[in-house]
């Protein structure tokens, strides 16, 4: 363990702000005279008691509920002391105060300070405290802060079901097919007169496509994992008065963008976090795209293009009545002409993997010979008709498919580490397909392969890598 976690240390647990309720959280190894100072009295293991907390002259701070979680059989797997108090910022603070100066008291007997000094503690500390003392491992660690962070039910539950393990069960499952194939491979490599036959009769390949069908299951499951945690970023674009600003208010389901008739209305971007079946979607309207000697303007349609290039994917909206009124309308000629150029910088902008839906507005408006013609998404932001449609095929065009009650929550770091594995893998098959094997690169092989799989529950993690991971927790958790 790293030096700085050999002091014991206290936060504030709950969130900043009044509340009815608010916790101040010890953990460490020499929490007894913090324990004594502002409880007055021993406490019994795991139960609640009622009583005064007091200051260094006796008086009382407040009353409420102190919990000793002596070690191991504590979050942190240290001594824990939570105090439960009324939940004004003044009182915690009081109660935070206590706490280090009973933690800086001199030691009766010889009268100098008492070390290691209680301090405050760092965000993610308790829980980095938690998985360096084999409480819980990185993934389940990731998941806690993503269940405090989550923005939808859907998120919560998978987020809940990686913190209790899920997601890691699967890992190790992985990893004990993977060391058990490594095994087969090293004992060849020792034992060099069986050679291949040896992995022949133990059927190593038939071990190793059965690996890669379990994990493209997990990465499947954590792939949808990982939709659910980032959310997808959704830019709706297109030319002005088009209706981009209509279709926002739609899918949110309030007025949040100014509607006018006036072209250009939309000088900046507006965001508004959504969510269709239980995804979170962060749906941006943006600027009209059109060349303009408006200043303001410019800055507008560049932000909007900004805004674009960084989309998961864009709704290209069209206008249905502005083709309306037939091929010798110059102000039909005139926006097809510009609807194609967009088309065409879309398209040269936007990486291939990034999905544009031709989504075609004001159905309420165009004739019914329009709409038979017309291909893509037909609806009305008006009137919600094509909505439903759409929200599904943007959830399809992004990837989602699984039952919520399948999917784990993932980070982006865990489905990157699964397509690392899953290159070994395939590089290890190659060898096994060879006509002579080279069996010292299939074992290293294998062995990168479990080294990326322990990335992610945190058995091969490098120290920069934790505190990247810890530093994004809020303080007293």
């Amino acid at each position: 363990m790293l030096a700085r976690h050999h002091h014991p240390i206290v936060a504030i647990a709950t969130a900043p702000g009044r509340g009815a309720v608010g916790i101040v959280r010890v953990s460490g190894r020499q929490i007894a005279p913090v324990i004594s100072a502002l409880c007055g009295r021993t406490l019994s293991p795991r139960q609640a008691t009622y009583l005064p907390f007091r200051d260094a002259r006796g008086q009382v701070i407040d009353q409420g509920l102190a919990i000793h979680f002596p070690a191991p059989h504590s979050y942190t797997g240290e001594d824990v002391l939570e105090l439960q108090a009324h939940g004004g910022p003044v009182v915690l603070q009081l109660l935070l105060a206590r706490c280090l100066e009973a933690g800086a008291a001199p030691d009766p007997l010889t009268g100098q300070a008492a070390l290691p000094l209680l301090r405050v503690a760092q965000p993610g500390e308790f829980t980095e405290r938690a998985f360096l003392n084999d409480k819980i491992d990185l993934a389940q660690a990731e998941a806690i802060a993503d269940l405090i962070d989550a923005s939808t039910e859907t998120a919560a539950r998978s987020a809940a079901r990686s913190m209790s393990g899920e997601f890691s069960q699967a890992i190790n499952t992985l990893l004990e097919q993977l060391i058990h194939l490594r095994m087969l491979v090293e004992a060849t490599l020792d034992f060099p007169e069986e050679d291949i036959d040896f992995l022949q009769q133990a059927d190593a390949k038939g071990q190793l496509l059965r690996l890669q069908d379990t994990l493209a299951g997990v990465m499947q499951r954590a792939t949808q994992g990982a939709i659910l945690r980032e959310g997808i970023k959704v830019v709706i674009a297109g030319q002005p008065n088009v209706g981009k600003s209509s279709l926002l208010n739609a899918l949110a389901g309030a007025e949040l963008a100014i509607v006018t008739p006036i072209a250009g209305t939309t000088r900046d971007k507006v965001s508004q976090l959504i969510q269709i079946d239980g995804v979170p979607l962060h749906v941006v309207d943006t600027a009209g795209l059109r060349e303009t000697l408006d200043e303001v303007e410019k800055i507008g349609v560049k932000r909007a293009w900004s805004e674009i290039e960084s989309a998961d994917a864009v709704l290209f909206l069209h206008d249905l009545t502005r083709q309306s009124a037939g091929e010798n309308s110059d102000d039909a000629i005139n926006y097809i002409a510009d609807d194609d150029r967009l088309a065409s910088a879309l398209a040269q902008k936007l990486p291939k993997n990034i999905p544009i839906i031709d989504v075609w507005n004001k159905t309420d408006k165009a004739s019914a010979d329009l709409l038979a013609q017309t291909q893509g998404v037909l609806i009305s932001a008006k009137t919600g008709a094509g909505l439903p449609a759409l929200r599904q095929q943007l959830l399809g065009v992004v990837g989602w498919q699984a039952a919520p009650e399948g999917v784990f929550m993932a980070r982006e770091r865990h489905v990157s580490a699964l397509h690392r594995v899953q290159a070994q893998l395939m590089t290890a098959l190659d060898q096994l397909n060879a006509a002579h094997p080279a069996l010292d690169l299939l074992a290293e092989d294998l062995r990168q392969a479990q080294l990326h799989l322990g990335v992610i529950t945190g058995a091969f993690t490098a120290d920069d890598l934790l505190g990247e991971i810890f530093s994004s927790f809020c303080i007293g958790k």
